[in-house]
């Protein structure tokens, strides 16, 4: 009976394709050999990344019966274990005899509901199959740990909600302005971008109450799954309060031991080593991304103050229900979003604290290339000081002489004591920045 339902599943699968999904910015790698894993925080469109690669497969001429996908959270599936996940090459065996197995592309979502799956996945990556591809739900398997499980395999390609160009392209927006009316309507998108969820579901929605319910949804699965259940948190009340305080410290600089000692002054019972922990797990889930002071010292960094920029700022309104000033901190928030979407494997985030600050510092291998502030508005006399004084600041610390800030609308370059500082607004910045070696 297994085995049937592993061959509908098989031929369902296999009928939708083409799949009828959005394009994104980056596409997972084809034909390269490897076992690929896409871990991301949740509903950022795992699954879909993998749909978009079976759709390059078939466009460069692979017959979909060659695909192999494969979704465990069907309740159908729930007694496999791994001694039977056999069962699975079995009955695609037999539905297509005249295709050699090591030419199937295999795509296994939530295949981490199955205890022991990594012994079944080598195994068959080792002797049948080179084009594997799992994803997940964090509540169950979460990067760090599908490394360890496949003993240093895969190749990772993280997911995130939308960049601004695919926000655009679900909207029906021309990234390509040549009339005044597109760069109109670019500059609209923006600002609704730097305060609504960049989740995919979450944009195609038409109606407001429901993007607020389903954010809401997400917020709560993740407190409760992907954190409580996943690390064995019962303390939920607190966990939930500690979350909303990192998220509320948006941008700056976050001492876990300040909200321990604010928790205790309350009378809440809690370790100072829990908290910590509790901020590493929200980090694993991809609900934050943390960002370390620039320093030359690994003792020295591991000692600072961090940052904690959430990873979607319609998530974040959501649950805090901020007012309009949160607009310069959604801002840096989607800067800091697409720098990290941007990153190479030799690149490193940071920020500089001297006198002065510095929002983002990018270092590539030992040398710094490039400093970037951000701010709604430069019109301010004392903001545009301020911003000019951390750049220059951290220029004379790094050595690093290209120097960008992101505002919301504005344009030019600066010269000050020497130095060239361009100013550019954000939508535009957004659609043009991509890292390169």
């Amino acid at each position: 009976m297994t085995k049937d339902v592993v061959k509908s599943l098989i031929a369902l699968k296999q009928q939708e394709i083409p799949f009828k999904v959005y394009p994104r910015d980056e596409e997972l790698p084809i034909n390269i050999a490897k076992i690929i894993t896409v871990p991301g925080v949740r509903r950022c469109g795992k699954s879909t990344m993998m749909e978009i690669a079976i759709n390059s497969l078939v466009n460069n001429g692979i017959d979909r019966r060659r695909i192999l996908w494969i979704g465990f959270d069907d309740e159908r599936l729930r007694n496999l274990s791994a001694d039977n996940l056999d069962i699975v090459i079995a009955a695609y065996m037999e539905m297509f005899p005249d295709i050699k197995i090591c030419d199937v592309y295999m795509f296994f979502d939530e295949i981490q509901l199955i205890d022991g799956w990594e012994f079944f996945v080598l195994r068959v990556y080792k002797s049948y199959c080179k084009n594997i591809y799992v994803c997940g739900s964090n509540a169950t398997m979460l990067s760090s740990e599908l490394k360890s499980a496949l003993r240093g395999y895969p190749l990772e390609y993280p997911v995130y909600p939308l960049s601004f160009s695919e926000y655009c392209r679900f909207k029906g927006i021309n990234t390509s302005p040549v009339l005044e009316s597109d760069i109109a309507r670019l500059r609209v998108a923006y600002n609704e971008y730097n305060s609504a969820s960049a989740f995919p579901e979450i944009v195609l929605s038409t109606s407001q109450i429901e993007q607020f319910k389903m954010l809401q949804s997400y917020f709560d699965t993740m407190i409760l799954k992907d954190l409580a259940e996943h690390y064995s948190v019962t303390n939920i009340g607190v966990l939930r309060y500690f979350i909303k305080l990192i998220m509320d410290n948006l941008s700056k600089p976050t001492s876990i031991n300040a909200i321990y000692n604010d928790l205790k002054s309350q009378g809440v019972k809690i370790s100072k080593n829990e908290l910590y922990l509790w901020a590493d797990y929200a980090c694993n889930i991809f609900m934050f991304i943390r960002l370390p002071k620039y320093t030359r010292s690994l003792i020295k960094e591991n000692n600072s103050l961090q940052k904690y920029y959430c990873i979607d700022n319609g998530l974040r309104n959501a649950v805090l229900l901020p007012q309009s000033n949160d607009l310069g901190k959604s801002l840096e928030n989607v800067v800091m979003l697409h720098l990290t979407r941007n990153l190479l494997p030799c690149d490193k985030l940071s920020y500089y604290s001297g006198i002065a600050e510095c929002d983002f510092v990018l270092q590539r291998h030992d040398s710094v290339i490039e400093l970037f502030q951000v701010s709604w508005s430069l019109t301010d006399a004392k903001t545009l000081s301020r911003e000019v004084k951390g750049l220059t600041e951290a220029s004379a610390a790094t050595g690093c002489n290209k120097l960008t800030i992101i505002t919301t609308d504005e344009e030019r370059t600066i010269v000050h004591d020497g130095y060239h500082i361009s100013v550019t607004p954000a939508w535009k910045w957004l659609l043009t920045y991509h890292q390169s070696l």
